[in-house]
C-alpha cells in the first residue's frame, strides 16, 4: 500500500492575524502574497525543526522523538534563522 502524504500548512488568515498583532501602527497592512510567503516560511521552519529533532533522537538511539530532542535542537534552529546562513547570506 502506498503511503499517502497530506499537504499540511498554515492558513493565510491565521498568519495574517498573527503578524498583525505585532504591527506598531494600526494602519499597517499585510498583502495576501506576503501572508502566503510567510505561511510557506513557517511551514519550512516547522519541517526543519521536525527533521532536526528526529536526527537528534536517532543520535541518542531513541525510537521516538520527545520534547527533549526538540529542546536540544532549538538553539541552533533559532540562531540559524536569525543569523547568517551557512552560505553566508
Amino acid at each position: 500500500m502506498a503511503e499517502q502524504s497530506a499537504e499540511i500548512g498554515f492558513k493565510k488568515d491565521t498568519v495574517s492575524k498573527l503578524l498583525s498583532c505585532f504591527f506598531k501602527e494600526e494602519k499597517t497592512k499585510l498583502s495576501g502574497d506576503a501572508a502566503l510567503l510567510m505561511a510557506e516560511m513557517l511551514k519550512i521552519f516547522v519541517q526543519e525543526a521536525a527533521v532536526r529533532s528526529q536526527k537528534q533522537a536517532e543520535s541518542e538511539d531513541c525510537d521516538q522523538v520527545d520534547i527533549e530532542h526538540f529542546e536540544k535542537i532549538l538553539p541552533q534552529l533559532v540562531s540559524s534563522s536569525t543569523g547568517s546562513t551557512k552560505w553566508g547570506f
